[in-house]
């Protein structure tokens, strides 16, 4: 595993998240000073990493190990409570998840360690997707409702939607290493028998009706998303919702634009940070 790292003024982090959007090791974050944010991109090899520098200068560096996300997390991450349903735990240490069990007995804990994926559920566009999602199923009948997770990361939104009730739900991401890492994720916490995770292309894939569901979620980039909204429409029931987010709140205005263009209905916006997110329904 390598890494090319580069520094930047903090105002162009919009433009950098545009570049790198393609690259699924580019990871973005505030510097020491606030003026500053720092770019890191993990690529499999020296070329991957030496084109970028190549094209941005920055330096370019070899890793001991390719689980950069579990080496970069910090030591004692406190779990992440959302609302009174859900308790995610960075740690999968036994003795930790049973202390959480004793400490939140109504509460259902999950446990997601940093892997070489993201979506531990501490981003704030991941820990916002997962307060929609508690809010809006407690109006439902557990069982009674289907849930989709597109760009799925590590899994954790679409087993948090079967622990909360879902009948079923499909999960899918275009990252083969995503893939791999929910697939372990499932296997570790375990009641996601009703869950179909595969990896697909958002822009290849073409849900039957079967495939329809009442809640769809889509923490994608805001560029993928404009472009996916007829995809999205299609992947929804038509009383169902769709939750979006991994939205800068500098492109919330053009990305829920083109969500009304291809025919949704803005229900509920939400900014956290710099990230925006919003819940919408078809028209």
């Amino acid at each position: 595993m390598w890494k090319w790292h580069k520094t930047a003024a903090a105002e162009q982090e919009e433009m950098w998240q545009q570049r790198l959007n393609a690259l699924p090791g580019a990871v973005i974050s505030a510097g020491f000073r606030t003026s500053r944010i720092t770019i890191d991109v993990y690529t499999e090899t020296a070329e991957e990493a030496l084109v970028l520098q190549a094209c941005y200068g920055g330096i370019v560096e070899e890793l001991s190990t390719t689980d950069w996300v579990a080496a970069t997390a910090p030591e004692n991450t406190p779990p992440l409570i959302i609302r009174d349903k859900l308790v995610i735990s960075a740690s999968a240490d036994p003795a930790v998840l049973e202390e959480l069990q004793r400490k939140y007995p109504r509460r259902i804990i999950l446990t997601f360690p940093a892997e070489r994926a993201f979506g531990t559920g501490n981003h704030a566009t991941t820990s916002t997707c997962l307060r929609m999602l508690c809010d809006h199923v407690r109006q439902l009948t557990p069982g009674s409702w289907t849930l989709s997770d597109i760009g799925c990361g590590t899994g954790v939104l679409a087993l948090a939607g079967l622990r909360l009730g879902a009948a079923s739900a499909i999960s899918f991401d275009f990252d083969p290493i995503a893939v791999e890492v929910a697939r372990r994720n499932i296997e570790r916490n375990g009641g996601a028998e009703n869950l179909e995770l595969f990896q697909a292309d958002v822009f290849e894939w073409q849900p039957g009706p079967e495939q329809q569901a009442d809640i769809v979620l889509a923490n994608l980039f805001s560029t993928v998303l404009q472009q996916a909204f007829p995809r999205l429409c299609a992947a929804m029931k038509p009383t169902g919702i769709l939750i979006i987010s991994g939205i800068l709140n500098v492109q919330a205005e053009e990305t829920l634009a083109a969500a009304t263009r291809a025919g949704l209905r803005v229900q509920k916006v939400i900014s956290r940070g710099k990230w925006t997110t919003a819940q919408l329904s078809l028209s």
